[in-house]
């Protein structure tokens, strides 16, 4: 994949900032917890770190609660994981106003899966519009190698599927690459499903890169795939394949596409694969085991690890290789970002090579 030359951001991410609540005694439950930790959260910056903290130059495009020091700790949070960040200062106009999402999650334990509560009544990061900023200047003079867009972010409001759209137009005029995850939530598709999918379409028409589950590729694209969820998911494999093949032949414009496999054994322990087409080329990681702390942010992990790969110019083979590495890494933190210290821990990880390293 023939990257940009002249840029000054590997990648570029719009995302909705918010808060994620977890108890301080890990694997307890919310309603039994009294001491929580406050983290910075969103799932286009779980992907972004990757290759922040692995030394790319990376910015997030975002909106904020003017004087707000919810925040201005997510600012300082972002700026301490190397991440620039841009973003209209909205004021909050009154305590029923506007303010930064909350995710109030637990990670569960053994046989007691996670829950996660979603609280985004007045999110200011459904007021994202393409008027706040210059797109011109950061694709134009500037330069993006890869646009990261997230079906979150897409289908958030009517004025964030407009902003994704137009992301995305300006990025194929400036020849960036274009990467679509599309994570889909019923929730946020509810009376809006025709509207949706007509934009998630449109995207997906002129991304290069398309991630997403067997759920995911169905409900948004309407492209057959195979059941979701189950065990044994290492037997559908060819199962997987089939879907990717479908999407390819409606999206024809991506040249790579990817799928990430997991089964659950329990919240601690999952087989953890991933599946990748690149042009003609198929790379398959199959499911093996993983030791799980927090499930959330694995498959941003794995996008995040894809990409950077691809930004590294990498042999194609090693991308979903790096990428099963930093979602496996992502689970093993109490944020839901991994925060890799180099790319040796990775590739360690990736070699199943747990030795303490002196």
């Amino acid at each position: 994949m023939k990257l940009k030359e002249n840029y000054k951001w590997s990648l570029v991410v719009p995302t909705s900032m918010g808060i994620r609540l977890t108890p301080v005694a890990q694997g307890q439950p919310i309603h039994t917890s009294d001491n929580l930790f406050m983290q910075a959260t969103s799932a286009e910056t779980n992907v972004a770190n990757i290759s922040a903290y692995l030394g790319l130059p990376v910015k997030v495009l975002t909106t904020f609660v003017k004087g707000s020091p919810i925040a201005q700790f997510i600012k300082d949070n972002l700026r301490s994981r190397h991440l620039e960040y841009e973003g209209k200062e909205i004021e909050q106009g009154g305590p029923w106003g506007y303010r930064h999402q909350i995710n109030i999650a637990d990670s569960g334990f053994g046989s007691r899966g996670p829950r996660v509560w979603n609280d985004r009544s007045g999110e200011v990061g459904r007021t994202l519009n393409v008027n706040d900023f210059d797109l011109d200047r950061i694709f134009g003079q500037e330069g993006v190698q890869i646009l990261h867009l997230s079906g979150l972010i897409g289908a958030l409001s009517q004025e964030t599927s407009r902003f994704c759209l137009e992301l995305a137009r300006t990025a194929k005029k400036q020849d960036t690459k274009i990467s679509f995850d599309l994570n889909y939530r019923a929730s946020f598709w509810k009376g809006r499903e025709q509207e949706l999918h007509e934009i998630f379409s449109e995207i997906a028409s002129i991304a290069d890169i398309l991630v997403g589950n067997e759920e995911d590729f169905q409900l948004c694209l309407g492209v057959e795939g195979p059941e979701a969820g189950g065990k044994d998911i290492g037997a559908k494999i060819e199962s997987f394949k089939g879907m990717i093949r479908n999407v390819k032949k409606s999206f024809p414009g991506a040249s790579v596409f990817a799928t990430t496999l997991r089964e659950v054994i329990s919240a601690n322990s999952h087989l953890w694969g991933a599946i990748m087409l690149e042009g003609e080329d198929w790379y398959v990681v199959e499911p093996r085991p993983i030791n799980v702390l927090d499930r959330i942010g694995g498959g941003d992990g794995f996008v995040g690890g894809l990409l950077y790969g691809i930004l590294k110019g990498w042999d194609p083979e090693k991308w979903p290789q790096f990428g099963w590495a930093t979602g496996a890494l992502a689970t093993t933190f109490l944020t839901d970002y991994g925060q890799p210290a180099d790319e040796d821990q990775v590739w360690s990880i990736w070699g199943g090579n747990a030795r303490v390293l002196r």
